[in-house]
């Protein structure tokens, strides 16, 4: 989540049980993510995770059921979503108290432990270009040596948009405020590299969503 202006199709929630919201997008791609994020894993040494903006808590509710040996960190800057995500997180005991972070902030990895793992899902077209680069360096320095970055999402391809989907959401985007929108695959490639982290792999995901993965050097 973002404390920016955004277009109503951009964020479709709904109230359910107490406080936990449901995000219909979440269910739509959770499965996509979720088996990516396992195979990630893989046989490394993964023993606590960070999610930024964790949304609702849907996805992070998964990660941790499926991976009980881990101890998740959700986390987000909008005070309704952190009450879902800990709602959510009652359903499993290695989920941490959401926290509230601003990952776009300048210097807030110095106030966490090294991480093993950094998961971002949904968050780059939602913020401003200046910000993302904010984000993804700060990430750089949140990661232990060798520690895993995972970023998803919709973007650019070579600087075009690829669908009448996203051309069109994008403009929603733009029109509700000029500085967000759809980031392009290369830009982020090099802004992964500048953060001294090794991009390992581009993944295409369905529904013309894009997964990065990084490693720190």
């Amino acid at each position: 989540m973002t404390k920016r202006s955004l277009p109503p199709s951009a964020s479709v929630t709904h109230p359910t049980d107490g406080d936990r919201q449901v995000m219909p997008a979440a269910d739509r791609n959770g499965q996509p993510i979720e088996d990516l994020v396992a195979r990630t894993i893989g046989g490394n040494d993964i023993r606590n995770a960070l999610e930024i903006a964790s949304g609702t808590g849907q996805h992070i509710l998964r990660h941790a059921l499926r991976h009980p040996q881990i101890t998740w960190q959700p986390s987000d800057v909008d005070a309704g979503r952190l009450a879902s995500i800990n709602a959510y997180a009652t359903e499993a005991a290695n989920i941490r108290p959401a926290l509230m972070l601003d990952a776009t902030r300048p210097g807030w990895s110095a106030d966490l432990p090294p991480q093993d793992l950094i998961l971002l899902v949904n968050l780059t077209h939602l913020i401003s270009e200046p910000e993302v680069r904010t984000l993804i360096a700060e990430v750089g320095q949140a990661l232990r040596p060798g520690g895993i970055f995972m970023l998803y999402g919709p973007f650019m391809r070579g600087g075009e948009l690829t669908s009448e989907g996203d051309a069109r959401f994008h403009a929603e985007l733009r029109a509700a405020d000029p500085e967000i929108g759809y980031k392009d695959d290369f830009d982020l490639a090099d802004w992964i590299m500048e953060a001294d982290m090794t991009l390992a792999d581009m993944v295409d995901m369905p529904a013309n969503n894009l997964a990065f993965i990084a490693q720190r050097n």
